[in-house]
């Protein structure tokens, strides 16, 4: 996998701190980080380019309808 560099600016007691947690891998930390942020964001531009299209359908669908339908299909 090819990776980039990014750099990141915190505050020096932050960078204090993070020196102090000689443990945590802080790029990996970033880029969950990072990743978590993109995905959520993907997530609301899906979100609203369903409900655009929900809002421009010709077609009006009733969730509950259409599962009362198939439960009495089913009898």
């Amino acid at each position: 996998m090819c990776m980039s560099n990014v750099t990141i600016r915190v505050p020096e007691e932050l960078k204090r701190r993070m020196e102090q947690c000689k443990g945590i891998n802080w790029s990996e930390v970033a880029r969950k980080a990072f990743e978590e942020a993109a995905r959520r964001e993907e997530m609301q531009c899906a979100a609203a380019v369903i409900d655009k299209l929900r809002v421009e359908s010709k077609i009006k669908w009733d969730g509950s309808k259409e599962i009362r339908k198939w439960r009495d299909a089913e009898k």
